[in-house]
Order: structure tokens, then C-alpha cells, then sequence
């Protein structure tokens, strides 16, 4: 696992603060120089979240989501954010990358869930029977066993090689359902329990993928846990029917109490 950049350039800073207090100190803050791209899909652009910048467009990114809200926190020398709604690895690789070079330091990204079919299978299960819902998870996971990594790997490898030195966090996606919750209607617990195996299958792979390359993988299963659907406080919006899009999305909440503090510990 690669060391923090971030942390390796915090310590770089104290350091200089303290040889400035014995008269031998340089300008501190050329040490606390560092450059952050927050790249992926929309649970880095912050569907569910709401305020969406308008020149974002269809990527519906927000000073809400994860990446903003670290920025905003630590400002970081140059802070690009190109993640997406509905990306997929290959729109990764197509429109992202761009901001990255060899002066950047840290990295974040979401990935994964849109190549694995993540929207079809919610509304296979919202709308079809539990055994059409479940045959469309296997399906996914199925996906995620054979397809999945090749196209993970894409993604880091390119990431690697426009910034070797970068410290790059890939975040996980949260478990949807607290099972025997205060739901009472909508989907069956079979398909809640799938759905979440689902997830952690999804998240499993790649984390395994993310080592593989030297990545930090941060999973947001534990900040999660309390605040899934059906909890009675839920950091994720159900079926919106009359916003669709965000369903099955973090909300500001979850944004802000479930990714940033495990990416801020990650990062």
C-alpha cells in the first residue's frame, strides 16, 4: 500500500514549522503544495445530495459530495473534480482523466457499480417478481466475476501512469438495506438480502483489484451501517419517483457523515 501523500506532505509541513521556531526554517507552505482529483461516478459527483452545479450538467456534481466538502476542508493547491454521473470505466478513461499528472497527489475515486449493471438491477427488482430479481443479481455478480477486474484495471493502470506518485484512494458502495427494518412494503427481504450481497460482492472485487495496484481501498459498509434503507434513518434515498435518478443514492447526510470521514481517514 502506497504511503499518503497527504500525509507524508503534513508531516513535511510540521516539520518545517519547527526547524522556522530554531531560525533555520524555509517558507512552510511550498511543503504543504499538493494537487487532488476526484474522479468516477455519481456517488463522487454527489447524485442525491442536491445543490448540483449547473455547469456540471448531466455529471450533477455538488459542493456537497465527499471530494467538494475535503477540498473545502484542507484546501489543496489545485482541485480538479470530473466525476460523473453514470460513469463507467470506460467514460473514466474517455473524459476524466485529463487533470492528472505528475504533480498530483492524491486521488479518489467510485467505480464499478454502472459497468456492473447497478441501475438495472434496482429497477428489475422495484418493478419484477423476487426470483426475476434475484436471476438479475447473479447475473451482475456474474459480470463482476468475469468482466469487472479487466476493466478495473484499465482504469488504475492509466491512473498509475499519469500519476505514479499519487496517493489513490477507491472508495467502496454502501450495503442498501438494514434487513428486518421499519420497512413494511416495497421489496421482499429476499431481494433486500441479495441486493446487499450484491454490493458486497461488487465491493469485494474491487478491493482486491485496488491492492493489486497499490491502492487504498476505503470501504463505507461500516460508516453505513444504521443509516441503510429501511433504518428509520436513512443515509440513502429509496425509490423517488418523482426524481428518479437519485434513488438508491446517498443523501447530503450521507455524503457528509458515511464518505468523507472514511475518505478523510483514507486519504
Amino acid at each position: 500500500m502506497r504511503l499518503s501523500r497527504f500525509a507524508a506532505l503534513s508531516s513535511s509541513l510540521l516539520l518545517a514549522a519547527g526547524a522556522a521556531l530554531f531560525g533555520a526554517g524555509q517558507a512552510a507552505a511550498a511543503q504543504a503544495d499538493f494537487g487532488y482529483v476526484a474522479l468516477g461516478d455519481s456517488y463522487s459527483s454527489g447524485v442525491g445530495a442536491g445543490n448540483y452545479d449547473s455547469g456540471s450538467g448531466n455529471c450533477k456534481r455538488t459542493t456537497r459530495a465527499y471530494p467538494a466538502l475535503w477540498a473545502a476542508a484542507h484546501s489543496p493547491r489545485t482541485f480538479s473534480f470530473t466525476a460523473c454521473s453514470g460513469a463507467r470505466t470506460g467514460d473514466v478513461l474517455a473524459s476524466q482523466l485529463a487533470p492528472l499528472n505528475s504533480g498530483t497527489d492524491l486521488v479518489s475515486i467510485t467505480i464499478g457499480g454502472n459497468d456492473a449493471g447497478f441501475s438495472d438491477v434496482m429497477t428489475t427488482c422495484v418493478l419484477q417478481s423476487e426470483s426475476t430479481c434475484v436471476s438479475r443479481v447473479h447475473q451482475a455478480k456474474a459480470y463482476v466475476d468475469s468482466t469487472l477486474p479487466g476493466q478495473l484495471d484499465q482504469v488504475y493502470n492509466a491512473i498509475d501512469s499519469r500519476s505514479p506518485g499519487a496517493h489513490v484512494v477507491v472508495l467502496g458502495y454502501p450495503r442498501f438495506y438494514k434487513l428486518n427494518g421499519t420497512c413494511t412494503t416495497g421489496l421482499t427481504e429476499g431481494e433486500r438480502a441479495a441486493i446487499n450481497g450484491a454490493a458486497d460482492h461488487l465491493n469485494a472485487a474491487i478491493a482486491k483489484r485496488a491492492a493489486n495496484h497499490g491502492f487504498t481501498f476505503a470501504s463505507v459498509a461500516g460508516a453505513f451501517t444504521g443509516h441503510e434503507i429501511c433504518s428509520g434513518n436513512a443515509w440513502l434515498h429509496s425509490v423517488n419517483w418523482l426524481n428518479i435518478g437519485e434513488s438508491y443514492h446517498p443523501t447530503a447526510a450521507g455524503q457528509s457523515g458515511g464518505y468523507l470521514p472514511v475518505f478523510t481517514n483514507a486519504a
